[in-house]
């Protein structure tokens, strides 16, 4: 069975959606059957720039929050990443575009599950736990270096530098994405017969994958956030959406 699960490095949900899954895939005795394809997604392919600015003060203006009202619904996310055991501090910048980081991470699956695998957890904690600024050239070589799994600092270099290295893979996984109805992230697809949106309970990933491995026919979505929540624009709901002006 393959679990293609599209994701966004910018995406709080998909931090705590890609634990979530990992317990629920433990808990499935079949889990050694399970191969898991992680695939691109920018949660704003029009961003620009590094970032840099606090997270905090980019939702409130960015959908007519209170700064009291936005800094709650970052608090809110904080906790259910703590619940997962996960590190998450208040306080982060907005990563930019997320663009560069995926072009680095498909050069990085083709080194191995392992190394794509060991990048990927390094950027979320970069990005949620240790509040590193990935905007920055520099931070992204240094973040893929220290992950120890063997990444080159001078093909990391390379990569970042091209604009043009991995740009086809990216927009590949971004258009089977939208071609598999994919309107937010994180978006799990099992074996091609399931979809689940959001960062779920880890016992609904489990169901998922029982549902999926015993049964056959087309795309089913079987658990997803509740479309058009209020909190869906500042990923308060269980995925991030995508912006309505995305083209």
């Amino acid at each position: 069975m393959r679990v293609e699960i599209w994701a966004d490095i910018a995406c709080p949900w998909c931090y705590i959606g890609k634990a979530r899954f990992e317990k629920g895939l433990a808990a499935f005795a079949h889990r050694d059957e399970v191969e898991v394809v992680h695939r691109s997604f920018e949660l704003d392919p029009n961003a620009d720039g590094p970032g840099g600015e606090p997270v905090v003060r980019h939702l409130a203006e960015k959908y007519g929050l209170s700064p009291q009202e936005a800094q709650a619904a970052e608090a809110r996310v904080a906790e259910a990443a703590h619940g997962e055991g996960l590190g998450y501090e208040l306080g982060r910048l907005t990563a930019g575009s997320t663009f560069g980081l995926h072009r680095l991470l498909h050069h990085a699956k083709e080194q191995g599950t392992a190394v794509h695998s060991a990048l990927l957890d390094a950027f979320y904690r970069a990005n949620f736990a240790d509040l590193l600024p990935l905007g920055d050239p520099e931070t992204v070589v240094a973040v893929a270096v220290a992950t120890g799994a063997g990444l080159d600092e001078a093909e990391v270099r390379r990569v970042l530098a091209d604009p043009d290295a991995y740009a086809a893979q990216v927009r590949a996984d971004e258009r089977e994405a939208a071609s598999l109805g994919a309107t937010g992230v994180p978006f799990f697809v099992l074996d091609r017969r399931f979809g689940v949106s959001g960062g779920q309970p880890a016992e609904v990933f489990t169901r998922a994958l029982e549902q999926a491995y015993a049964a056959a026919g087309g795309l089913v979505q079987v658990a997803g956030a509740a479309a058009g929540h209020e909190d869906a624009p500042v990923c308060a709901d269980g995925s991030c959406e995508v912006p309505a002006h995305r083209h």
